[in-house]
């Protein structure tokens, strides 16, 4: 049994509960269903325990809440933002990508994050001007435009 977390993300789904519980444990390792039925669930998203309940049509998902995705190296986000594609995903923007389901997600990689660490606020910005023109992250155009700042 997974540990009880004090704080546990909640997720309210309009429909297709079941469906969203299967497509997110098999797309993302260290997961799992904890228990699942047509009405609730309790399910380990990347190692994140989530507990989730179809509500019905009044709720609906906003970019205001995501699933971070941290990747080791651009063959990680190439991976999870195909499986989320080919799933019926849309693309937006600097990473962002809003499922079949309505959830908002950010394939992320480490080395953007890295980036945005260095002391250069130049470069910095370089690579912050970079993402803004990305659907999806690309590591080396990121690492182009810190460079050449």
């Amino acid at each position: 049994m997974a540990k009880d977390n004090k704080v546990t993300p909640f997720l309210m789904f309009n429909d297709r509960l079941t469906e969203a519980v299967e497509f997110y444990t098999s797309t993302f390792p260290d997961s799992k269903v904890l228990s699942v039925s047509p009405q609730s669930a309790e399910f380990i998203v990347g190692g994140q325990q989530i507990k989730a309940f179809a509500g019905g049509p009044h709720f609906k998902f906003s970019e205001g809440f995501s699933m971070f995705v941290t990747c080791q190296d651009q063959g990680e986000v190439d991976l999870y933002w195909n499986k989320l594609v080919k799933a019926g995903a849309k693309p937006s923007q600097c990473g962002w990508i809003t499922d079949q389901f309505g959830l908002s997600w950010q394939i992320v990689p480490q080395r953007f994050m890295e980036l945005m660490g260095d002391q250069n606020p130049k470069k910095v910005q370089a690579v912050i001007g970079a993402m803004m023109k990305m659907n999806k992250m690309i590591v080396a155009d990121l690492e182009k435009a810190a460079a050449a700042a």
